[in-house]
């Protein structure tokens, strides 16, 4: 394997502004990393020696830990877009919890496994003290210090880095929250630690941001980005952010000032592929689901026990599907092969109209905003990364890419197969 590109820690690395959270330099915390970087925190671990063997960005490991895991590959469907799951929810707890992103799910789990004394600690993000949304790994040993960390932190956090303190502290049952590059990593790893238990209770994941990245973000897209306590891309494509005083502000995503934030997402988020975190035990987020809603995932057996844990207090809804992505595929290629310019406000008013009108709604929104992230990502790696994408891109990807083959074709001169002929 070529590892003198992809360990080069030069300006095509991580994004600008990569947080600093260990007591090192930009340039030391760099060294011997892939060129692509998330930031997971394995790096700051003593287990950084065996980096070249389980970071995704140096090359993804996802299906050969899938079979280890379930015992198969992905089915051809949802899975290929979803990951491998048991089943499909909508719900959310009848009493939501103060300062969480939705109703608390994933923090009231966390926090119920250690009261139940199933795990001894928690891997999670808190958040930095001072700070909104700046994320600070943290090993929680009892709820309350769950409870502490309520809320999202939507940017690369180091998470992993703790490693060294669950094999310090000699823990053998475990449960860790985290995003999709973190939980790859992770799985990869389990082996050097010890664990008699590990659950992982994973949280989608796309473009996420450094610190300084989500401030320019928030401030280019809110009237009043100082007082913003939680923000999220909703179902009905425009960006909710709730301010201090409970009031919600709307965006239609139409309106992002593309030419502005083109700097902003990681290299490493453009060029992963796992947003409804494929290998934890079970996923939490909301895009499958109705506005209001979580989408919750089980993977697995234990994910399946997990969620068991919390039905007692949720109440469920139903999973519908209305719409059809494959309509706006086309459109979508031409605008990654030549991005457009910025309409004007009353086309901008339209479009938001049709997209919440007629757009994908459902199951078939988080169908089509999968596909689209697996589309423009995979364009991104062919720009950027050309030589790493036999390495880094998943042969799940090309399946569930398939319909759109010809339509790729035609727009950018090449097969959409690398192993295809043009």
């Amino acid at each position: 394997m070529d590892t003198t590109a992809e360990h080069d820690a030069d300006s095509s690395g991580p994004a600008k502004g990569l947080r600093q959270p260990m007591p090192l330099s930009r340039e030391a915390r760099l060294v011997g990393r892939p060129r692509l970087c998330s930031d997971c925190g394995l790096c700051d671990s003593q287990l950084k020696s065996v980096m070249a063997q389980a970071c995704l960005f140096v090359r993804t490991q996802v299906e050969t830990l899938e079979r280890q895991l379930h015992g198969r590959e992905r089915h051809d469907g949802d899975e290929l877009r979803f990951g491998i799951f048991r089943a499909l929810y909508a719900a959310r707890l009848r009493r939501p919890v103060p300062g969480a992103q939705w109703s608390g799910m994933v923090t009231t789990l966390a926090a119920r496994l250690l009261e139940q004394r199933q795990v001894e600690a928690v891997l999670l993000a808190g958040t930095v003290p001072g700070t909104r949304f700046a994320p600070q790994p943290r090993l929680a040993y009892t709820p309350e210090q769950v409870w502490a960390c309520v809320g999202n932190k939507p940017c690369l956090s180091p998470n992993l880095a703790l490693l060294d303190e669950v094999r310090a502290a000699g823990l053998r049952r475990l449960a860790v929250v985290g995003t999709g590059c973190q939980v790859q990593t992770l799985r990869a790893v389990a082996g050097e630690l010890g664990l008699e238990r590990l659950d992982i209770i994973g949280i989608p994941c796309s473009d996420n941001v450094t610190y300084p990245d989500l401030q320019l973000f928030l401030k280019l897209v809110s009237r009043a980005p100082e007082t913003i306590v939680h923000y999220e891309f909703m179902q009905d494509y425009r960006l909710w952010m709730r301010h201090e005083d409970g009031r919600i502000e709307r965006v239609n995503f139409i309106d992002f000032p593309m030419d502005r934030l083109e700097d902003v997402f990681p290299a490493a988020c453009l060029a992963c592929f796992d947003y409804p975190n494929a290998l934890a035990d079970l996923t939490i987020g909301y895009m499958g689901a109705p506005l209001g809603w979580q989408w919750v995932l089980t993977r697995t057996a234990r994910g399946q026990e997990l969620f068991d844990l919390l039905v007692p207090e949720l109440e469920f809804g139903v999973l519908g599907s209305g719409g059809d992505r494959a309509r706006g595929m086309p459109r979508y290629l031409r605008m990654l092969g030549q991005p457009p310019a910025r309409p004007p406000l009353p086309i901008r008013r339209l479009i938001a109209f049709l997209q919440r009108w007629r757009g994908p709604r459902g199951l078939e929104f988080a169908r089509a905003v999968i596909e689209m992230k697996l589309l423009r990502n995979l364009h991104y790696v062919r720009g950027h990364f050309a030589r790493f994408e036999s390495r880094i891109v998943p042969a799940h990807v090309y399946r569930a890419l398939a319909p759109y083959a010809n339509d790729y074709a035609q727009t950018f001169a090449r097969p959409l197969h690398p192993n295809l002929s043009h």
